[in-house]
């Protein structure tokens, strides 16, 4: 049962107010004023039996902070403010925008902590003049005091919403806090900005969901930080378009035991995301995010006469006239009765953040009643709204979406009200 109702005001601080982060803000706004309806977001408008047979609205079901008592605060190293961030990602139209500008405009993203060695294709113009990765964490640690102040809020969680980073591995730094400690008063290059973040919010006992690629919070360093301030993690990479397309196509065709011999996935977008991206080294981390799914699913090792010689292969194109409408074409080569070749081909025509606002929505929430309920380092029931799941126990995560739903259930229930 759910020990801790929330009280007050709950802070969501965004590292990245581009399209995703700026559509999540307008979106909250836009539900709170009657111009819209959270569609997608399981916190708002999901339901789950308790046990009696009847469906209850999650909302009823949990102490969930409302809408209406959510402020947003955030770090960019390019947009002023989300309405520009909002105006410049073209996902919203002006019907929406027109009637928020007013408070869309009042938030002002702070100055980020930006590296370009790890962003190569954006220069950052709003960025720390801080002097190294120590100062850097002290200055957010310090942004989030204030914004706590200023915003007279009573709780705090973080989700990335920034673009993904180069390619990196754990290494030695990563195998503990006092190691990682090190290197950021070190400078170590091997730190990422995704990583000063998560420090800074665990050392200031703010959950963290990190919503890239990333490197971020899947490391020794930060789930040892997590678990001795007792404050909850989930990552990584928010599961929209075509991720989640798999999650749902992989578990029907296992389910009929029909066989998979290729699974060939190509997408465009023109966003910054895509732009990002159109870097190698920058798409290595997403490509290794969107590659582990099928394995888990299809369990090779079980059915190798099935899915034991399946080719996949994922590929990301950038394309400046499609914006933030992605198109992600699939063509999955089956096979049924007695081997009989066939094929099934899908075109999904998505809007990538009108996918991943209500995703990064509940991992706000979710991980702030996880918070309140005591739960601390990594949270595996999210693993519903990720593409590469962290677990608690390093094993392999199960990438099932309706498995995933259930512990995601499941878990809510244990802390449930009444």
């Amino acid at each position: 049962m759910s020990s801790s109702q929330p009280s007050g005001r709950l802070g969501i601080l965004l590292p990245g107010l581009g399209a995703v982060g700026s559509t999540l803000i307008a979106g909250v706004l836009a539900a709170r004023n009657g111009l819209g309806s959270p569609i997608g977001s399981l916190s708002q408008l999901g339901r789950v039996d308790p046990g009696d047979g009847q469906q209850r609205p999650i909302r009823e079901l949990v102490d969930l902070a409302s809408l209406d008592d959510i402020v947003f605060g955030g770090w960019d190293p390019i947009t002023p403010n989300a309405l520009e961030a909002a105006r410049t990602s073209g996902v919203l139209g002006a019907e929406h925008l027109d009637a928020l500008s007013g408070e869309l405009e009042g938030i002002v993203p702070m100055d980020a902590v930006f590296d370009r060695a790890w962003v190569s294709r954006l220069d950052g113009v709003r960025v720390k003049s801080t002097g190294g990765h120590w100062a850097s964490a002290e200055a957010l640690i310090d942004d989030i005091a204030r914004f706590h102040a200023e915003h007279a809020v009573d709780r705090v969680v973080m989700v990335w919403c920034g673009s993904t980073e180069a390619f990196s591995e754990p290494c030695e730094i990563h195998d503990n806090l006092a190691a990682f400690e090190a290197a950021l008063r070190a400078d170590d290059p091997r730190v990422a900005p995704s990583q000063i973040y998560a420090y800074a919010a665990l050392q200031s006992d703010v959950p963290v969901a990190n919503g890239s690629p990333n490197l971020m919070l899947d490391l020794p360093c930060m789930v040892e930080l997590a678990e001795s301030r007792g404050v909850p993690i989930a990552g990584r990479d928010f599961k929209t378009g075509q991720t989640l397309m798999k999650t749902i196509l992989a578990p029907g065709l296992r389910a009929r035991m029909l066989g998979i011999r290729g699974w060939y996935s190509t997408n465009i977008l023109g966003n910054r995301d895509g732009y990002v991206l159109d870097d190698p080294a920058n798409f290595r981390t997403k490509e290794l995010s969107k590659l582990g799914v099928l394995e888990s699913i299809l369990e090779p090792d079980v059915h190798p006469d099935l899915y034991g010689e399946l080719d996949h292969v994922v590929r990301i194109n950038y394309y400046p006239p499609r914006g933030d409408d992605k198109e992600g074409w699939d063509n999955i080569d089956i096979f049924g009765w007695l081997g009989y070749p066939m094929q099934i081909k899908v075109d999904f025509l998505c809007r990538d953040s009108i996918l991943a606002a209500p995703i990064a929505l509940d991992l706000a929430l979710f991980l702030d009643l996880a918070h309140r309920n005591g739960s601390a380092g990594v949270q595996d029931w999210l693993g519903f709204y990720l593409k590469a799941p962290q677990t608690a126990d390093d094993s392999a995560p199960d990438h099932d979406l309706f498995h995933q739903l259930g512990a995601l259930e499941a878990q809510l229930l244990e802390w449930r009200v009444g």
